[in-house]
């Protein structure tokens, strides 16, 4: 019986699924191809798959956490990208009817945390050169944009961990071990809060004088691929979110990939985002180094 039930859920996961690739109906896919003509791009074509996570049966009642795996390809004057982004649903079945669908938001507000300046003692240590390799950061942001390296302990909002690896394998040194309210390190189980804490880590590029460091521009078309968005989703100087550049679109403009919301070739906004509110900010970082000075 379960495999029967298992078998339809599938069939209805799948219907769903392409349903959804060839629609793109609902409000944030229309902020999405929104932001498209915004800038004079077109979502050519959606390619979708879906898994199933975990499931739950109760009599002829079934629930189900699925994964869907979004691919657009977009195009832009005469160049062509292909965006990607991973989406956690949640549906129910009544007797393989689905009743019930929609998108799972993770929590991003980090509550243990707060990341203020009354947390996070800017160190002024000694300073580490280093030369910040951006291709090495960009590979690493492409190589583990849809998965978590074993290597790295794994948050459930892990934006800014999968950031700080990024940073890292640039060359960034870490500092400030054991302070967990200084410097910026992961070792082992144990981490500052800079290291993966959204709000942190925005504190901790805007005052950094050695080590990882970074210089704030005024507009998004200033950043390089390897450089860093931070993202305050309800504009009340609290940021949830980080992203790191990979690209740039064919009017100069940032892609990103992230985690939490597993996405690549993102286009910089985040207007389509489920987080996304109109009272938005953001910070843009250029990573600094002895090749890159303060300018």
């Amino acid at each position: 019986m379960r495999d029967a039930l298992q078998a339809l859920l599938e069939k209805r996961i799948k219907e769903f699924v392409a349903d959804k690739a060839g629609r793109l109906m609902d409000e944030k896919d229309e902020r999405k191809i929104q932001a498209c003509a915004d800038r004079n791009a077109e979502i050519v074509k959606t390619y979708a798959r879906g898994k199933i996570l975990r499931q739950q049966f109760n009599g002829e009642r079934q629930a189900v956490i699925y994964e869907v795996h979004f691919q657009h390809l977009i195009k832009q004057k005469e160049h062509l990208y292909l965006e990607e982004e991973v989406e956690v649903r949640e549906a129910s079945f009544l007797r393989g009817i689905l009743e019930e669908d929609g998108e799972v938001v993770p929590d991003l507000l980090e509550a243990a945390f707060s990341g203020d300046l009354s947390v996070l003692e800017l160190d002024g240590g000694v300073r580490s050169s280093y030369v910040y390799d951006r291709r090495k950061a960009v590979q690493y942001a492409e190589r583990w944009w849809n998965s978590h390296n074993p290597a790295f302990r794994k948050f459930d909002v892990d934006c800014t961990n999968y950031i700080s690896q990024c940073l890292y394998a640039g060359g960034a040194p870490m500092r400030g071990y054991p302070n967990r309210g200084q410097g910026w390190w992961m070792r082992g189980q144990n981490y500052s809060y800079s290291w993966a804490v959204a709000n942190s880590l925005r504190w901790y590029l805007a005052g950094s004088k050695a080590g990882l460091k970074a210089r704030e521009v005024g507009s998004p078309d200033e950043l390089i691929p390897g450089d860093v968005i931070c993202y305050d989703f309800q504009g009340d100087g609290r940021f949830d979110h980080n992203t790191i550049v990979v690209a740039k679109d064919g009017y100069g403009m940032p892609l990103v990939n992230a985690h939490t919301y597993n996405s690549r070739m993102r286009y910089w906004e985040y207007t389509d985002s489920s987080a996304y509110t109109p009272k938005i900010k953001y910070k843009f970082y250029s990573i600094v180094d002895d090749n890159r000075e303060w300018l």
